[in-house]
């Protein structure tokens, strides 16, 4: 009888964990998830966003030139108290962490101001249009490259 209790007890506070609401925080960028493509002479650049759960969203980005796999990156979106934080794994560079400065239901931008290039990624909802940005200075220079993100189908559709 004892193990039938325990076993109950447990069941329900998996299923209490389980269907415990999301954080509103991670919440705020589910308008991320899905995939996103944008190309031009330079290549093409696809991120791809998994839901949100478990306080965090995945990232994936590929960048392809010339049929060749130049860049790719893992992005991880966590909270942090009550904060976002954006951690990148670039390829062939160490990882960074980014903090949120500002989210919403449609916008969020993250800085790292200790960070060499760059210092602010930011990616805003537009429609079926995803804007993000990468900005910053690099040798003494402001810079800031724009990815014009549209929706496409993410493999497996």
């Amino acid at each position: 009888m004892r193990f039938v209790m325990v076993a109950a007890l447990a069941m329900a506070a998996a299923v209490t964990v389980e269907g415990a609401p999301q954080s509103k925080a991670i919440q705020q960028l589910a308008w991320l998830q899905g995939c996103w493509e944008t190309s031009s002479t330079a290549g093409t650049v696809e991120e791809q966003w998994t839901a949100p759960r478990g306080r965090s969203m995945v990232g994936l980005s590929r960048t392809v030139r010339g049929g060749e796999l130049v860049a790719y990156e893992l992005i991880v979106i966590r909270e942090r108290g009550d904060r976002l934080v954006y951690i990148a794994h670039p390829s062939g560079q160490p990882s960074a962490e980014f903090l949120s400065t500002a989210f919403s239901e449609g916008s969020v931008v993250f800085e790292n101001p200790g960070h060499d290039f760059p210092q602010r990624i930011g990616y805003r909802r537009q429609g079926p249009s995803l804007q993000a940005w990468i900005e910053g200075t690099k040798d003494g220079q402001a810079r800031k490259i724009e990815f014009p993100y549209r929706r496409t189908a993410c493999p497996g559709d």
